[in-house]
């Protein structure tokens, strides 16, 4: 794998690449992580995609893992669809030719989902893993509160598996403090945003989700999901899964069946 740093209008960007020592990629992915956390710890989802023949371009988002911004503070998810995009040109530039798919998780979500409404065309397949679409009532009330409670998120929350927990609890890269106002105000932007950002058209888009998410449940993730799925739209729900299914028990089922719903469409 490698690394390079980017320069965009909110500073520098840390972006991890996994595949591209490859002469010829078949195909080209930006992935997308989740509020608080950083890209490596997607190393075994670009491995499997790079087995697949992809080359894997990963951001570190602003204000998360080792690129520039104050730790966390996620409040402008437009400005994290500009940096994404910043990545995109980079990657097609030194890969040109192959298409585009875009995998995220969580809050990578609601960048996924913009990013697609805005730049769609620019992309050959799409997979939002857990997306924080329909926002989280009990996380957004957060923002009304004065002060907000020390509230940071659960690692038991993440996945069945327990050694999954324990690694976010001990990853200094990781955000363990609470919740930021200006970011639960960010969300609940970004969730309006793409309410009103209309359907994904022809762009085949592919759904996972963990039924058992407590952080994103699912009852509220649907109906936004649904409102802007387009034509080509499929959706898998893991029983029992929690939020980060990419880490769960039956991580190798969830990462084959995204590797297969690429392969139907590159």
């Amino acid at each position: 794998m490698g690394e390079l740093e980017m320069a965009t209008a909110r500073g520098r960007l840390v972006v991890h690449t996994w595949g591209d020592e490859a002469d010829d990629p078949r195909y080209l992915v930006l992935l997308s992580h989740g509020y608080g956390e950083h890209a490596r710890r997607y190393d075994h989802v670009a491995a499997a995609l790079v087995a697949d023949g992809a080359v894997v371009y990963a951001p570190d988002h602003h204000g998360h893992g080792r690129s520039d911004g104050e730790r966390a503070l996620a409040e402008d998810i437009e400005g994290a669809v500009d940096d994404l995009h910043v990545v995109a040109e980079q990657a097609q530039a030194e890969n040109p030719g192959p298409p585009t798919v875009l995998i995220e998780h969580s809050m990578g979500g609601l960048i996924a989902a913009r990013y697609a409404q805005r730049y769609g065309d620019e992309l050959t397949a799409l997979v939002l893993s857990g997306p924080a679409v329909g926002g989280n009532p009990d996380i957004e009330a957060l923002a009304q509160m004065d002060p907000i409670p020390d509230v940071p998120i659960d690692p038991d929350v993440l996945s069945r598996d327990p050694e999954v927990g324990r690694a976010y609890a001990e990853d200094p890269l990781v955000y363990h403090g609470p919740f930021r106002r200006e970011t639960l105000i960010g969300f609940g932007a970004a969730v309006a945003a793409v309410a009103e950002g209309g359907d994904f058209g022809a762009l085949p888009t592919l759904w996972i989700h963990g039924e058992e998410d407590a952080l994103v449940p699912v009852r509220f993730t649907r109906p936004a999901i649904e409102h802007v799925a387009g034509e080509h739209f499929e959706q898998h729900i893991y029983p029992g899964a929690r939020h980060e299914i990419f880490n769960e028990l039956n991580r190798d089922e969830v990462i084959a069946d995204v590797v297969a719903f690429v392969r139907r469409y590159v």
